[in-house]
């Protein structure tokens, strides 16, 4: 059995301490970008960056979240493909992303609850 050193800490104390190194290392790992880039806002790279990385990202997850669909057993996909359509719907026609995310996601969750489509 392995030896365990004693550190003086109680479990309430390492806790505490365990959530602080947790919380500053996420305050800079969030901040550091931004003190660092501040005077390069307008360089062209990060332009690229901030205008193609979220679509990439949106369709990098709808391609995962699509990607066990069976096509060749009941229901076919019917409750994916219906939930992506309505969001994409919902999206194009109110531009609202989180009202289409949030009706694509009801309604799938609704379906898969009740079986609609089976």
């Amino acid at each position: 059995m392995a030896h365990v050193r004693d550190t003086g800490m109680n479990g309430t104390t390492y806790l505490i301490a365990v959530i602080g190194v947790m919380t500053a290392a996420t305050f800079f790992t969030r901040v550091l970008p931004f003190a660092l880039l501040r005077n390069m806002a307008d360089h062209p790279l990060l332009l690229f960056l901030g205008r193609y990385t979220p679509p990439a990202i949106m369709t990098i997850l709808v391609l995962y979240s699509l990607r066990g669909i069976d096509l060749t057993a009941a229901p076919f996909g019917a409750p994916e493909l219906t939930a992506s359509l309505i969001t994409v719907t919902l999206h194009l026609w109110l531009r609202n992303t989180l009202l289409s995310i949030f009706s694509g996601t009801a309604f799938y969750m609704f379906v898969v609850q009740t079986g609609v489509f089976i």
